[in-house]
């Protein structure tokens, strides 16, 4: 599964590495807050704060969209949450551009 993930917010492309499924949040480890101070956690649902710009996409994703069933990681560059979005698909979002629902 190559699947390739872009960061709706910035446009930086990669494909996950085959261990990030297993390693996975480490929520343990790791306090992820949203852009008010809510602590996240996996499994949560999140409400996108500002329109992102998502490369190859002519309309993006409005401030207000909801995504379901987060899963925290430790990302590159900031991206800490790993999620899949209705008509978008699979990316991973920086904390800072969501809030709790």
């Amino acid at each position: 599964m190559n699947a390739l993930v872009v960061c709706p917010e910035c446009g930086h492309e990669w494909v996950p590495a085959e261990g990030d499924a297993e390693t996975g949040g480490n929520a343990g480890e790791q306090v992820v807050k949203d852009a008010v101070g809510n602590v996240l956690n996996d499994g949560d649902t999140v409400t996108v704060v500002k329109a992102l710009k998502v490369k190859g996409s002519p309309s993006g994703i409005k401030a207000g969209t909801k995504v379901r069933n987060i899963r925290l990681i430790d990302g590159v560059d900031g991206h800490d949450i790993d999620c899949k979005i209705d008509g978008f698909g699979a990316m991973q979002l920086k904390s800072s551009v969501v809030k709790k629902a």
